[in-house]
Parts: C-alpha cells; structure tokens; sequence
C-alpha cells in the first residue's frame, strides 16, 4: 500500500512536469501579449518545437488587412531568411501627408531549423497599431521537415474553451496617463524609444514565463521526493 502511494506521488510529480511544459511552451504565441493601440511596438513571435521526430523549417504569420500596419519591419535572425509580402488597400491610408497603397500581409520566415525540445523567437517591429480595435489576430502556420504544417489560425470564442490550435493575440489597450505616442516634432525618435522599450519588455516576458514554469515544476518535483523521501524511512522502521 506505501508502495502504491509512492509510486502514485511520483507519477504525479512527473506528470505535473509534462502538463506544466506543454501549457507553458505548446502553441505559436506573441509576446508581449498587449500593446498600446496608436501606438509603435516590437513583438516576438515564439514557435516551439512540438514533434520529437521532426524540426521546424518555417514559419508564417498573416496580418489582417482590415487592419493595415504602416510599418512592419522584421529583425533578422541568424539562420533564417525572411520575406515580407505586402497587399494592396481597398482604402489608401495617409501617413505624415503622405498617402500609402499597400501595406504588409505577410511575413515567412525560412531557411532556419528549430529542433525538437527548443524554440526559436522571431521579433517584428510594428505600427502604427489601431486605434478602435481591442486586439488584432495574428493568424499562423508551422512547418517540419517531415511536411507537416500545423495552422495556428483558430480565433478563440467568448465563453468557450480555447481551440486547439488558436492563433496568436496581441491585445491592444490604451495609451496610460502621460504617454505620447502622437509627438509631432520627434515622431522617429519616439518610435525608436517605444520599440526598444517593447523588446526590454519582450525578453522580460518570455524570461518570465520561462522561470515560473520551471519553478513551478521543480517545486513538484521536490514534493514528489518529500513524499518519496516519508514513505520510504516508514517502510524502513
């Protein structure tokens, strides 16, 4: 009977490790998961590696047209080629007096491996973000080298439990008291300033979520050997 609880506490602590890292790291997201809408950022997309037998060769994000971006500008990533496709509006936009035909739909990264039990960020900076939306939805696809392509694409519905393969969500919120993403007289510098506060805040999440997962598990783990630890010195005496 000690034994069977033994064994069940470990298997626990175990299994608690592999629902903890599935959660945490299993679909295509985008971090930091909200930014201010008006506004400029720099967002990563994270892709893990969820096949054991196979690597990730590419990836694909699509950005909807109905919310056209005047500027997206991929960071290079070693290893990756990268190739932006742009679509023509329906309804010009005018930027700084200047008026715009077309704007990025696409963006495909290629080239690159990600192998299995890693993943691989790939930052894109964006704006000028909507104004009248709450959240833009940045619909993905994954490719392996075996040919199988996962589509991130499935918009989760209120009230309803997530999708199986939910697309990416950058939630957009306003502008907090004494921010100025309008500044006319030093518009590029305060791009830049916004950008670079979004990466800081970018590798900060992705640090963040990476350090509680594993937290959380090594406290698992720790409980499964405590219990290990009590079961065994009272079959001992």
């Amino acid at each position: 009977m000690k034994a069977s609880r033994v064994s069940f506490a470990a298997a626990l602590a175990a299994g608690s490790v592999l629902v903890l890292s599935g959660t945490a790291f299993a679909h295509v997201g985008v971090q930091p998961g909200e930014a201010t809408k008006g506004g400029y950022a720099v967002i990563n997309f994270k892709v893990p590696n969820e096949r054991d037998n196979a690597s990730t060769t590419q990836l694909e994000v699509n950005f909807p047209i109905d919310q056209p971006l005047t500027s997206v500008m991929p960071q290079d990533v070693p290893g990756w080629t990268v190739k932006v496709e742009k679509s023509k509006l329906d309804k010009p936009l005018t930027v700084h007096g200047k008026q715009i035909n077309e704007a990025v739909t696409k963006v495909t990264w290629s080239g690159g491996k990600i192998e299995a039990g890693k993943f691989q960020q790939f930052p894109v900076s964006v704006g000028k973000l909507p104004e009248n939306a709450d959240q833009m939805v940045l619909k993905a696809i994954q490719t392996y080298d075996n040919n199988e392509v996962v589509r991130w694409i499935e918009e989760a519905k209120e009230g309803a439990a997530e999708p199986q393969n939910p697309a990416p969500v950058l939630k957009l919120v306003a502008a907090k008291a004494g921010d100025d993403h309008h500044a006319a007289g030093d518009a590029k510098a305060g791009e830049a300033k916004s950008d670079d506060k979004a990466h800081d805040e970018a590798a900060k999440s992705g640090s963040d979520t990476t350090a509680r997962a594993l937290g959380i598990a090594g406290i698992v783990i720790g409980l499964g050997g405590v219990a290990f630890g009590i079961a065994s010195r009272r079959r001992a005496s």
